[in-house]
């Protein structure tokens, strides 16, 4: 088995899919918004994470993708977020409250 294989034999799913989205995170901080939507991307793409997890990621990428310049691809992460029943109430007030900012951006460009 190479030292790749090994590795990621070591991982359970749930702990992959929390590496990267940790790893999201800190590339989210330093601004590499391409890096952070690739690596969140990647951890809902992990199978068998927790559905709390995946509302969490979703919330983080759909910030992500608005700082990017992406707002309708952050407001379709942050309603994805709403859809989930597992998600810690907090986070579904956040992403409302995102959704209600992007609203407002939207419709003072628009009028």
């Amino acid at each position: 088995m190479n030292a790749i294989a090994w590795i990621t034999n070591c991982f359970s799913k749930t702990d992959r899919a929390t590496a990267l989205y940790k790893r999201g995170m800190a590339k989210a901080k330093k601004r590499d918004h391409q890096g952070a939507i690739a690596d969140y991307s990647a951890a809902l793409d992990a199978p068998d994470g927790p559905t709390s997890l995946k509302g969490m990621i979703l919330y983080n990428r759909g910030i992500v993708y608005v700082a990017a310049g992406m707002a309708k691809n952050g407001a379709d992460d942050l309603n994805a977020v709403l859809a989930i029943s597992d998600v810690q109430a907090d986070v579904k007030v956040a992403a409302q409250r995102k959704l209600a900012k992007i609203e407002s951006r939207t419709s003072r460009r628009h009028a």
